[in-house]
């Protein structure tokens, strides 16, 4: 009989270093000791945040492309669908929240670190549009690096893209939640992040445009311990609430509610 741990069942937790198992994780995927919250797939998020059985993905078929013929970019591609089962960094849908309905686009940071992309600006663009088509808000659940720089120029160009549709959206009058988790960085935090009616930042989430380490290179300055945490933006104005995970699914049905929305 083998005194080794068994594979997969063991996750050093990336704040303290301790080896958790993953029945200590729990559902909500905190550290026993620590209480550092481990990041999440978009399934997971999902299923934390909506109702059982409400998730209507929504159509799409479009597939990353190496539009620029970036060496090994086909590669990362391929890696990261087969580690995730994903097809990019961004599912869009349909669901509900403690009854209120809601059209979500929940990024996710293991695929590529969430990147933004040509499909991840279509997938956000197409969840806003059919935010405006049924009348229901959207929200937008962070967890990205920035822009993929595997697409150059048209990753930056998804910025723009996104923010011109979420301008469509506010003159609608439709919500617009994000909801910013670990890690909200570069070009997602310097555009559509904080361009919405509603800013929530999930606790423990490290949110910022460029990584202390290249600061502190640029700039020699001593940070604050605290530097790009959700509740150092908090403190400083920058979020309308930081909510802890287990909270996140009332917080936003009660959002929702405050909205005028009917639930059913």
């Amino acid at each position: 009989m083998s005194h080794y741990p068994q594979t997969g069942r063991w996750t050093a937790c990336r704040a303290c270093g301790r080896h958790v198992h993953r029945s200590q994780w729990g559902p909500f995927q905190q550290c026993p000791y620590c209480h550092h919250w481990q990041r999440l797939t978009a399934t997971e998020r999902l299923a934390l945040l909506v109702d059982p059985d409400s998730w209507q993905p929504l159509a799409m078929p479009e597939r990353p492309s190496n539009q620029l013929a970036f060496p090994g970019y086909d590669q990362k591609l391929q890696q990261a669908a087969q580690q995730t089962t994903a097809t990019e960094a961004v599912v869009t849908g349909t669901a509900k929240i403690n009854g209120y309905p809601a059209v979500l686009a929940v990024m996710d940071s293991h695929f590529m670190m969430g990147t933004l992309n040509t499909v991840v600006t279509r997938r956000i663009v197409t969840a806003s549009q059919t935010a405006q088509r049924q009348a229901i808000p959207l929200i937008i659940v962070t967890a990205s690096g920035g822009a993929r720089m595997q697409e150059g120029l048209y990753a930056l160009v998804g910025m723009n893209l996104i923010l011109a549709e979420l301008q469509r959206l506010a003159a609608s009058q439709i919500p617009l939640i994000t909801v910013l988790t670990d890690p909200t960085m570069g070009g997602v935090s310097a555009s559509f992040a904080f361009k919405v009616d509603l800013v929530v930042a999930e606790a423990g989430a490290k949110i910022g445009f460029a990584g202390a380490r290249v600061i502190q290179q640029t700039m020699p300055v001593d940070l604050p311990a605290d530097f790009q945490t959700a509740a150092s933006l908090m403190t400083h104005g920058m979020l309308d609430a930081v909510i802890e995970r287990p909270r996140m699914r009332a917080y936003l049905a009660n959002a929702l509610a405050a909205y005028g929305l009917r639930g059913h």
